[in-house]
């Protein structure tokens, strides 16, 4: 009898099979192209253009001169792969080279075909400001465009396609982006279409070069992917918050979650399909790390201060599979049941390793609040007290405030209290629904995540449009740091580095292409 592949077999195998290609480029069909398949000039350009990838740092250097992309033909240096369906696009870019024409520009091109003259979409910033969609509607045909108004210094784009529309983003960086949309109501842009970074002098004497790094092609979810059920794939990254250069270090095409550091700065610790691995730094080689019978751990988890005790909520039988704290060692071992009643999600401990916080919901009420459990005697302490729900607690490093957020005002928004659950006070005061605060381990940020108005205050689903944000405690200023795909369990847990200078966060995609091409 033929022996069949197991779901898990098979995503170990195709585990496996990434690792190779993103550490070896054993796939790449031209490796200094990084994603992409091809770079070449469009049109006539009399100085001829480039585009070459670092894979230490991610980063793309492309340079091209070429007149134009306007009225019926084109000119300037493409950077491409064909692609099919719904995608979503993004990169940060800065010119290297002195300004010649201040028109020069930059962007995300779809694209018919490489001819001169072929119908396209392209979202681009210009130097000067001009940040637009431009368009071809027919071979050969006059260029159109739709103009975003009062946008200067725009650095960071982003172009999306859903079916026949296109919605092209731009942010300067640091803020929120603004958005305009065109539909493609003839479908004059082909389903199978060529996809990819272009650069354009305005000036076919003059050669252009710009950096452009955190680049990312995202494949999104289908529209009726069914949550907690249907699973796309995963990148583990590491940003540094204060260049905001994002490295991708492992790719899965299932579901890993909620990533934490440990105190050596060595090992990333997250969670996949109810196990946790370790993840090796240097190596870039996860391992299961062994928790003995709790194999339906959720993305709650997190490191006491001495890093050596791990907390963690796993699905119990003998509660109707809801979850429930436990504690373990570090390196793995059997979990000890901290809290009886369920639901329980673990989140933080005290800093003297000595209390457990967790969201549990009691007495058979909606909403959920914020508990203090002690580990030796089991009393739980109730901190907070309001309607809806209060979640992700997590102590400050000098003890002295609980974070934590909560829809009390109506939005998710960043609060904090002090130990004993008094004088809560409200950090965040936007328009947003804002999650999971984090304390950077010097005690000067806290970084968390944003959702859109697409998703209810009390909810954080997988495959969204969501941002993370860096709050300076002391000024209370906050910045966006990233603008992502994904939302649970990109950033559920605390995810600084030691040193509080970097974090470690998941993003989604759907692992389509991966085989030939990868980060």
């Amino acid at each position: 009898m033929k022996k069949m592949l197991t779901q898990k077999s098979v995503y170990q195998l195709l585990s496996m099979l990434i690792i190779l290609c993103i550490t070896n480029k054993t796939f790449s069909q031209n490796s200094n192209l990084g994603i992409f398949d091809k770079s070449e000039d469009i049109g006539t350009c009399l100085i001829k253009g480039s585009s070459v990838y670092n894979p230490e740092i991610q980063e793309y250097t492309m340079s091209g001169s070429g007149d134009n992309m306007w009225f019926g033909k084109d000119a300037f240096q493409y950077l491409y792969k064909e692609m099919k369906g719904d995608f979503i696009l993004q990169f940060e870019f800065k010119f290297t080279s002195p300004v010649k024409i201040a028109h020069r520009k930059v962007g995300w091109m779809v694209r018919n075909d490489t001819s001169l003259n072929s119908p396209h979409i392209n979202g681009t910033v210009h130097n000067d400001g001009l940040t637009s969609i431009q368009y071809r509607l027919t071979k050969g045909a006059n260029t159109l465009e739709l103009k975003m108004k009062n946008l200067e210094n725009n650095t960071v784009i982003q172009l999306e396609r859903r079916g026949n529309r296109y919605v092209f983003s731009a942010a300067i960086k640091g803020e929120e982006f603004k958005t305009i949309e065109w539909v493609d109501s003839d479908n004059v842009i082909n389903d199978n279409a060529l996809v990819g970074m272009f650069i354009c002098s305005h000036d076919n004497s003059d050669l252009q070069t710009a950096v452009i790094k955190n680049v990312r092609i995202t494949i999104p979810a289908k529209a009726d992917y069914r949550p907690y059920k249907d699973y796309i794939g995963s990148n583990l990254e590491i940003m540094d918050i204060a260049t905001g250069d994002r490295k991708i270090i492992f790719t899965a095409p299932n579901s890993i979650q909620a990533p934490n550091w440990t105190n050596d700065g060595k090992t990333l610790i997250y969670n996949s399909e109810g196990k946790l691995y370790n993840f090796d730094l240097k190596t870039r080689q996860p391992s299961e790390l062994d928790s003995k019978f709790a194999i339906k751990n959720n993305n709650d988890h997190a490191l006491s201060f001495d890093g050596k005790m791990l907390g963690i909520s796993n699905s119990s039988e003998n509660k109707d599979d809801q979850s429930q704290v436990f504690i373990m060692p570090s390196k793995g071992g059997t979990p000890k049941l901290i809290t009886e009643k369920a639901p329980s999600y673990f989140h933080g401990f005290s800093i003297d390793g000595k209390n457990m916080l967790f969201t549990g919901g009691r007495d058979g009420q909606d909403n959920f609040e914020i508990y203090s459990i002690n580990i030796k005697t089991k009393v739980e302490t109730r901190l907070t007290n309001s309607l809806g729900l209060d979640d992700g607690s997590e102590y400050s490093p000098d003890g002295k405030y609980i974070y934590f957020n909560s829809v009390r005002s109506g939005k998710m928004q960043i609060w904090r209290m002090n130990p004993d659950g008094s004088n809560p006070e409200r950090i965040t005061n936007d328009e947003s629904n804002n999650w999971f605060p984090h304390v950077s381990p010097n005690g000067k940020m806290i970084v968390y995540i944003t959702f859109g108005d697409d998703v209810l205050p009390g909810d954080h689903p997988f495959y969204k449009h969501v941002s993370l944000r860096l709050m300076d405690l002391e000024t209370s200023e906050v910045k966006i740091l990233a603008h992502l795909y994904g939302g649970q369990g990109t950033i559920n847990v605390p995810s600084w580095s030691p040193d509080s200078k970097k974090i470690t966060f998941i993003t989604n995609t759907a692992l389509t292409d991966y085989f030939t091409k990868c980060y």
